[in-house]
């Protein structure tokens, strides 16, 4: 590579006199960036409940006993919702991240029902201490995942706003 000429002299306008006429960042942009950091591991975590949610709910089940629908269909309908959370956070589509807001918010409510539901009919199962312990770590992860999804609805919210054109005032 070549090195600069020392004997050239700089241009005009760039010897920083013109520093008052230079673009700048609008601050809605970098909020953008900086939700978005934010937003991209909660949906991680999500997924990674989800997931643990869904393998407890699977083997929770017994021979005897019928399936847990209800959290198997919320767990899994809650990883999807975290792919379209995911698809909307690459792409900075504002529509995908209201749907991944509602959707995992529904599927949170559900969840938390289920797991406080399998607690409170645990005695009455006389389940083995495996299975025990498998209900209790889906409950501790319903748990968690409703303290994500609080932070994931504020992160989303203040995500959408500054994605958002500003209104025009007239």
């Amino acid at each position: 590579m070549q090195q600069r000429k020392s004997t050239v002299a700089r241009p005009t306008g760039t010897d920083g006199s013109d520093f008052s006429y230079r673009m700048v960042v609008d601050s809605r942009y970098t909020k953008v960036t900086q939700g978005k950091s934010r937003l991209r591991p909660l949906i991680l975590l999500q997924a990674l409940i989800y997931v643990i949610g869904l393998s407890c709910a699977f083997l929770t089940t017994t021979k005897k006993d019928e399936r847990n629908t209800l959290a198997i269909a919320s767990a899994a309908i809650g990883f999807v919702s975290s792919l379209i959370g995911e698809l909307g956070c690459r792409r900075s589509r504002v529509n995908l991240l209201r749907l991944y807001t509602a959707a995992s918010t529904v599927v949170m409510v559900l969840s938390v029902f289920c797991a406080v539901r399998s607690r409170l009919t645990i005695e009455e199962r006389n389940s083995s201490g495996t299975t025990a312990k498998l209900e209790l770590v889906g409950f501790i992860c319903a748990q968690l995942g409703a303290v994500v999804q609080i932070l994931a609805i504020l992160v989303t919210g203040s995500l959408v706003n500054n994605m958002s054109p500003p209104t025009k005032t007239a």
